[in-house]
């Protein structure tokens, strides 16, 4: 029971997080593309996403701050230094010139394994067997078939 109350809250929060990348269109390379394409066809939707997330991340240090410990734990595990090593910075701006660069990010990564390793259709595209989230355009109309000759 004790392994369970350990691992419970990560896989949830896992779950919770992949589904709103999901459900806000973060796996969406297209969109991702757009959101990073600043001189082209600019897509802002994910600047929206990413507000949402800052939202939800400052009322969430404001409640830590005021508990005494943790509700999954003994105790909280806060990083207890501030200066930044080289080491952190370079490897935060080689992720960020890699993901430029790319312009697939991570999610988009593991959504586009899964489709295609596993036959998942995580983006609700039409034609799909198996549909875990349903995207929020329909379907196009099929093409109405010719008239018959009379």
């Amino acid at each position: 029971m004790a392994e369970l109350r350990k691992l419970l809250p990560p896989i949830a929060s896992g779950f919770l997080f992949g589904m709103g990348l999901t459900v806000s269109g973060m796996t969406d390379p297209q969109r991702v593309r757009g959101f990073l394409d600043l001189f082209g066809d600019w897509d802002p939707t994910l600047a929206f996403v990413m507000g949402g997330a800052v939202l939800v991340m400052a009322v969430a240090w404001r409640v830590q701050a005021r508990m005494t410990k943790p509700v999954f734990g003994e105790k909280f595990a806060l990083p207890d230094q501030t200066d930044l090593d080289p080491r952190l910075i370079a490897g935060g701006a080689l992720f960020g010139i890699g993901g430029m660069i790319v312009a697939l990010p991570v999610a988009a990564f593991v959504v586009v394994l899964l489709e295609d390793v596993w036959g998942l259709n995580l983006r609700g595209d039409p034609g799909q067997a198996e549909t875990l989230v349903s995207d929020s355009h329909p379907p196009e109309p099929a093409a109405e078939p010719p008239a018959e000759p009379s």
